[in-house]
Parts: structure tokens; C-alpha cells; sequence
């Protein structure tokens, strides 16, 4: 198995902006945790969202909120990528990167755990990539709107269910540091 780790859209945005990521606790933590872990390993791609829509205001390139988080922005990577889609591979050199380098697993840690790392997931397998997703190392917040009310918790919980059914494997970041 040959992996690569995919630091899904860690962002100032999701600290101080309009999307606070507040489930499960540590989550940063332990991103920065297998960010560190990964050095001199196994190749990391940091990935950076953001909006292509002028009514939009999140993501607004070139915004603080826009920016990587001080702590991701500050460590290596062997990639880094801007998308401006939920899915890390669209629009992107992504999935071309990762087959010059003979990487056949992906590893998902980021945010949000219920859209872009949800996505990149479903993205990956259906690309031939095996993927693993990182229960504690991805983080969502509570929604409501028209489609309903669910608590962070709840969204975290379904989207893991979700992934672990002929998706991902699902496992804590202290059982794939195990692995390294």
C-alpha cells in the first residue's frame, strides 16, 4: 500500500470566520498530529477551497478567512492545491499527481467532514484510490436549513456510518499513526 495524506481545507474560515468547526473536540489537534506524523513518510497534500462566487461570502480568495490556518500553512507539504468545488480531484492535478507516484490509498483529515472530505472520499474510490478517513481528524458544525436540523455530532456520526459502508475505512488518527 502506498498512501498519501490529503489535509483537506483547513482554513482560517472554519477558526474565525462564518463556519466554526465545533465537533468532535481535538480535531485540530490531532490534524496537525498526523501532518507531523506524515513528514519524511508519506507525501502530503494540503488542499485550499475557494469560492468562485461573488455572492458568496466564504472562501473569498485572498481573504484572511480564505487563508490556511498559521499552524497547516507552516509545516511541509509535497503538494498544495486550491480547489473551488466540494471534491479535491475536480479541476485539479490531484488525481494525476497521485498516480505519477504510484499512491493508491488516500488518507482524509480536514474539514468539512460532511462535504468536501465526504466528497474527496467518494471521489477517490470512485477513481480506483483506496481511501481512509480519519473519524477524529475531520470536524463539522451543526446545520439548519430547508433541508433540516441535525447537531454536529449527529452530521459527524452519519457521514462516518456513511463512509464505512463500502466506502472508506474509518478509523481514529491514533490507529492510523499506528500504521506508519
Amino acid at each position: 500500500m502506498s498512501r498519501a495524506l490529503l489535509i483537506i481545507d483547513v482554513q482560517n474560515e472554519y477558526f474565525t470566520g462564518a463556519l466554526q468547526i465545533t465537533h468532535p473536540a481535538g480535531h485540530f489537534e490531532r490534524i496537525l498530529k498526523v501532518m507531523d506524523a506524515a513528514v519524511g513518510r508519506i507525501p502530503t497534500v494540503v488542499i485550499q477551497h475557494h469560492s468562485e462566487s461573488e455572492n458568496l461570502p466564504i472562501f473569498r480568495k485572498g481573504t484572511r478567512e480564505w487563508e490556511l490556518h498559521p499552524e497547516v500553512a507552516a509545516r511541509p507539504c509535497d503538494l498544495r492545491i486550491e480547489k473551488s468545488l466540494p471534491g479535491s480531484f475536480t479541476g485539479t492535478p490531484l488525481e494525476e499527481w497521485l498516480r505519477a507516484r504510484g499512491i493508491d490509498t488516500v488518507t482524509i483529515a480536514g474539514y468539512m467532514t460532511h462535504m468536501c472530505c465526504d466528497t474527496t472520499a467518494r471521489q477517490a474510490v470512485h477513481r480506483g484510490f483506496k481511501s481512509e478517513f480519519l473519524s477524529d481528524a475531520t470536524g463539522t458544525l451543526p446545520l439548519s436549513n430547508a433541508g433540516g436540523q441535525v447537531t454536529a455530532e449527529e452530521l459527524q456520526r452519519s457521514i462516518l456510518a456513511a463512509q464505512a459502508q463500502l466506502l472508506s475505512e474509518v478509523l481514529p488518527s491514533d490507529r492510523w499513526l499506528e500504521r506508519l
